[in-house]
């Protein structure tokens, strides 16, 4: 049986990750601030859903997090993520939520990784898995969001980098854009449902072996610009 830890599992794609991932039969370790309460995700209850409360920039609270847990983790995604401060345009940033943005965004995913990575060797089949965005990528000039681009850009390099470390101990490390999805930070008018994007990102995990380690996916699959 598969276990996954997700980050981010209190709403969008994250909760729709969990949801099924229960399905497929896999435990699930879902990490958020707060304890899930979706009533309509009907996971909150689950036996196999297991709630950890977190705020993956808080490095102590992650650690403890992971000493909690007594099992082999095979799939780690990092889906936590934040767009950024109302101001951040490279005209006028609002520096501080610019760093939040960086501690959220670039920072967390690696803490997360470091933490869990005991867990994760002791799978037979170890997989990771950040939720990225084009938006980060260096051939995408525009210049709106560029807290939320920059802190992108940077988790992509950082994973690239854990990828080319990893590698000798057998685990695969990747980067996926999810799309634009119809969540509070894509908004109503995205292209893609939740459901759809998720269950894109699991088929994902489930395929990710060290031919393609270090890589940036689409959420379909197909390669990514960087």
């Amino acid at each position: 049986m598969t276990t996954i830890l997700i980050t981010g599992t209190n709403r969008g794609i994250g909760l729709e990750l969990a949801r099924q991932a229960l399905e497929k039969g896999w435990t699930v370790y879902g990490s958020a601030r707060e304890a899930v309460t979706d009533p309509d995700a009907h996971i909150c209850h689950h036996p196999q859903f297991h709630d950890l409360v977190f705020d993956v920039t808080d490095h102590e609270a992650v650690r403890a997090a992971a000493a909690s847990i007594d099992e082999p983790i095979d799939v780690l995604i990092n889906n936590a993520g934040i767009i950024g401060p109302d101001r951040q345009s490279t005209l006028d940033m609002d520096f501080d939520g610019f760093a939040k943005t960086f501690a959220v965004n670039t920072l967390a995913p690696l803490a997360v990784t470091q933490a869990f990575l005991p867990h994760l060797k002791q799978s037979s089949n170890p997989r990771i898995l950040t939720v990225s965005s084009q938006m980060g990528r260096m051939s995408y000039a525009k210049s709106d969001r560029i807290a939320y681009r920059a802190s992108k850009a940077a988790v992509n390099k950082v994973m690239q980098g854990l990828a080319t470390d990893l590698e000798p101990q057998g685990i695969a490390v990747a980067l996926v854009h999810p799309g634009w999805v119809r969540t509070d930070m894509g908004g109503s008018n995205a292209d893609v449902a939740p459901a759809e994007s998720a269950g894109a990102i699991l088929a994902l995990a489930e395929t990710l072996r060290l031919e393609g380690t270090g890589q940036f996916y689409n959420w379909d699959g197909s390669p990514a610009e960087w």
